[in-house]
Order: C-alpha cells, then sequence, then structure tokens
C-alpha cells in the first residue's frame, strides 16, 4: 500500500547532481514539503551495484534516508540508444568521466553509432522514495526521440543538447526548462509519484 508524505515534512533529495537537483526541487515546490539535498548534508554517494535504473534509485534512496533519518527521494536516469544496445544505459554518467563532463560523452555516443541508420534513443527515470523504516516506493518514465549531430542547445544537462523528442524538432538543450519539466521521463514519473505518494496541491484564489 502506497504511503504518502505530510505537507511541512522535510525531505532529502538524494543526488550530488546540480542540474538534477534544480529539476527535482522545482518539481516539489507547490506540495509545501522542504527539500535539501545529500549533498548539502554531507552524506556520501553509495555506489550504484544494481543493474537497472530502479535498482540504482533504491540504493540512493536507501543509503540517504538511513543516513539522515528523513525520508529521500532518489533518482537514477540515464541516456540510451538503440543503435548501441541501450548503451550507456546506467553508465551514462560513467561515459562522462570524473569531471561528469558530457561532452566527449555525447561525441562517444555519435562515434559509436557511426554509419547507422538507427539514430532511436531514450531517456529513463526512475524515483524512489523510501522512508527511514525501510519503505520504499519506486516508479519508472521513459520519453523516446532520436538522437541529433552536433549537439544544439545549452538549456538542460547530460545528454539533452543531443536529444531530440518524438514529434518535436528541438533537442532538450533548446527546449526551454518549463517546457522540458512537462515532458521529460522525470516529469513521467514524477506524475506516477504524486498520485500515489505526494500531498495534495492547496490552490489559493
Amino acid at each position: 500500500m502506497s504511503r504518502r508524505l505530510q505537507r511541512g515534512e522535510r525531505i532529502v533529495i538524494a543526488t550530488h547532481n546540480p542540474g538534477k537537483l534544480h529539476e527535482i526541487a522545482a518539481m516539489l515546490v507547490p506540495f509545501g514539503l522542504t527539500a535539501t539535498s545529500a549533498g548539502e548534508l554531507g552524506l556520501p554517494e553509495p555506489d550504484e551495484t544494481a543493474p537497472d535504473f530502479a535498482g540504482n534509485a533504491r540504493i540512493k534512496a536507501l543509503a540517504a534516508t538511513t543516513a539522515s533519518g528523513l525520508p529521500a527521494l532518489a533518482d537514477d536516469s540515464g541516456f540510451c540508444a538503440a543503435a548501441l544496445g541501450g548503451a550507456p544505459g546506467i553508465y551514462s554518467a560513467r561515459w562522462a568521466g570524473p569531471g561528469k563532463d558530457f561532452a566527449p560523452a555525447m561525441e562517444r555516443v555519435n562515434r559509436e553509432i557511426g554509419a547507422n541508420p538507427d539514430r532511436r534513443c531514450w531517456f529513463i527515470a526512475a524515483l524512489c522514495l523510501a522512508w527511514p523504516d525501510g519503505h520504499m516506493e519506486t516508479f519508472l518514465g521513459r520519453i523516446d526521440g532520436t538522437a541529433a549531430w552536433p549537439p544544439r542547445g545549452t538549456q538542460g544537462f547530460g545528454y539533452d543538447p543531443i536529444f531530440v523528442p518524438n514529434g518535436a524538432s528541438q533537442t532538450f538543450g533548446e527546449i526551454e526548462h518549463v517546457a522540458k519539466e512537462a515532458i521529460s521521463h522525470r516529469a513521467r514519473a514524477f506524475t506516477q509519484l504524486q498520485a500515489a505518494c505526494l500531498p495534495e496541491i492547496i490552490t489559493h484564489g
């Protein structure tokens, strides 16, 4: 059975990625939750040893809730290319190296796709909300598109400049934040999380 957070509760966003932190924190604003990040609390980053996005999100959420004593929301997401058998997938951040420089990671994607005409790709996001007693809820979102080259746009982060969602002409790097956040893989997972676990939105007027 799903468990809901209450308005005014403090939760940890279990990420050290500034882009993800900004995107997730913005999504939480209407629900009256006070969010802090794992980075702000000085929590270590756990080893992501699961074979899939959902498993890694659970590892991060469980580590953050255990260390902080607060409910924790973790995201694990990545870019997947059909021509590469779904790679980089769960290794999306690792392809960017320790400095998290995604320019060479995007170059590697394009180089390895090469002359393959199959440019299909997708983003997947897994969101896991965990409580200190070990209860966890996990939700998956996906958006499909094509891999563009060269990269376009300075909005977003990660692989956004080479991802053109189906039905669009701009990359996630060109689309304004608000428009991206309305359709993204993370937004689709968040919609499920909202329905199951978040407080009701209080509207005024």
